[in-house]
């Protein structure tokens, strides 16, 4: 018989264990030393909506931001990132030169053409509800989580604005005193001035104040008309910071037919809040609705 040497058994078990003990020691060092959570996968986000915006930075996703729309005003990092222009009038090649992955955007978004011509170009389109109530922004923040990976700190966000609601409304509730009767006044341009009736953002937050819309009849807005302001006799005039300037200032809005003849015309009670913050319902919407709450009453005593 040749002296043919057969391979130990016993040894080859030993290498197997040897090998089996290191990977599993190399397997434990990379469990100990994964983060806990592990960071999202980067996307290339346009936001479409100022408060989504906000949304989007409140729950810190800012780094997929690459374009938000002209509304995106806040917080003011926000107006460095590439513009696709206002949220209503997209255009479809100006979206899609910043190569995004997803857009995220309201149904106020449009026009619809150029929604879909994002969705062919393969591009993941997310429009959501622009309900204009505390619940809604709660949707939105839940939705906005999950578009971004930010599941955890949406629920975060969402427990903090309920608290901060709460204390908001209570604010509220402890104003005595009638409700204010309140016009609010759109103004885009001197030729442009129109009037909030209900199913409008102002409106709910008239309603979250405890004001009374002295506009109503219809949804939406329209034309303001010196008879109606006449016989709607409003004890103060709301507008936006942005619609206060188109409108020539206090004097100019004073100046409109028919406010002269009545209580907010006579009294100078106008009163500007920054229009996303005052109609954005984004995450600043507890501070818009005590910041409302607090101004009318100083108005109404002045």
């Amino acid at each position: 018989m040749s002296g043919v040497m057969l391979p130990n058994a016993g040894a080859g078990v030993d290498a197997a264990r040897r090998r089996h003990g290191l990977q599993a020691g190399l397997l434990a060092a990379a469990w100990l030393t994964w983060p806990a959570h592990a960071a999202p996968a980067r996307q290339r986000i346009v936001s479409v909506g100022g408060a989504l915006t906000e949304i989007v930075y409140a729950l810190q996703a800012q780094a997929d931001l690459v374009g938000v729309d002209t509304t995106s005003l806040f917080p003011e990092a926000a107006q460095k990132l590439p513009s696709v222009g206002y949220a209503r009038t997209l255009s479809a090649e100006g979206v899609l030169a910043l190569a995004p992955t997803r857009v995220i955007a309201t149904e106020d978004a449009g026009p619809p053409g150029v929604i879909r011509q994002l969705a062919s170009a393969g591009v993941e389109v997310s429009v959501l509800p622009a309900r204009h109530r505390f619940e809604g922004l709660c949707e939105r923040v839940q939705r906005v989580g999950e578009l971004t990976g930010r599941v955890a700190e949406a629920r975060a966000l969402q427990q903090s604005l309920v608290q901060q609601w709460a204390r908001a409304q209570a604010q509220v509730a402890g104003r005595a005193g009638k409700p204010p009767r309140v016009l609010f006044v759109l103004a885009h341009a001197p030729n442009q001035i129109m009037v909030a009736g209900a199913d409008t953002s102002a409106q709910a937050m008239l309603d979250y104040v405890g004001a009374r819309n002295v506009i109503s009849g219809f949804s939406g807005y329209k034309p303001l008309t010196p008879e109606a302001v006449i016989a709607a006799q409003p004890e103060l005039v709301l507008l936006t910071d942005q619609g206060l300037s188109a409108a020539g200032g206090v004097d100019g809005i004073l100046r409109l037919p028919g406010l002269a003849h009545t209580p907010a015309g006579q009294q100078r009670r106008v009163l500007a809040m920054e229009a996303m913050f005052l109609l954005g319902f984004g995450p600043r919407l507890p501070a818009a609705v005590a910041a409302l709450d607090a101004a009318l009453a100083r108005a109404m005593k002045a």
